[in-house]
């Protein structure tokens, strides 16, 4: 019986046939991804300025501490009807650029190194920005000489020492009255209380 022989250019069609097919079949059931824009995109946070704006700082602030004119007129912040009295600690950013002013400021009055009064207020007040040139105001109230149940343990003072939240250098700060004009604030018992710090105007 004749032996049958395949040219050798007929099987290396049949290989090349070969090789084309299983690349396509593997081709066909293979899996493209391609991301998606959303997939390789990082989220950034930036802070805002008034969260990233430093502490204000005692000295980058002009103070003033004075006292109201709530209803007698006559200057010396005590409220017809009322036993307590009223003043204002007000601090003005003297810089172009903003900062935080978290918390309540340090306020003391002394007669010499005998008694003394000093603020406080309660929980944690919310931080406020300080843009520059912009205000921060804490409302004080105290009991004046004189008023039924003041006690003994008094001080009459015509400054105060303040120093901003969470500095250790203070300033002296002159009192004034609801016209600007030099005053003496005269409290008594051991603290004077202090409302939360607000944003006011500058100057306010």
């Amino acid at each position: 019986m004749p032996a049958t022989t395949r040219p050798a250019a007929g099987l290396a069609a049949l290989a090349a046939g070969l090789t084309l097919t299983a690349g396509l079949t593997l081709t066909a059931c293979g899996t493209t991804t391609t991301a998606t824009p959303d997939a390789t995109t990082t989220a950034t946070t930036t802070a805002t300025p008034d969260t990233a704006a430093p502490p204000c700082r005692t000295a980058a602030l002009t103070w003033t501490l004075s006292l109201l004119d709530d209803g007698k007129g006559d200057g010396d912040g005590a409220k017809r009807g009322d036993d307590r009295s009223g003043a204002r600690l007000t601090a003005v950013n003297k810089g172009s650029g903003a900062c935080l002013f978290t918390g309540y400021p340090s306020l003391e009055l002394h007669n010499g190194k005998a008694d003394g009064v000093e603020g406080a207020g309660s929980g944690h007040p919310a931080a406020v920005a300080l843009p520059g040139h912009s205000a921060v105001a804490v409302d004080l109230r105290y009991t004046r000489r004189g008023t039924p149940g003041a006690g003994t343990w008094c001080v009459r003072q015509h400054e105060a020492s303040v120093t901003a939240p969470h500095d250790t250098d203070g300033t002296v700060v002159p009192v004034t009255d609801a016209h600007g004009k030099a005053a003496v604030l005269d409290a008594c018992g051991e603290t004077i209380a202090m409302a939360p710090p607000r944003r006011t105007g500058a100057g306010t």
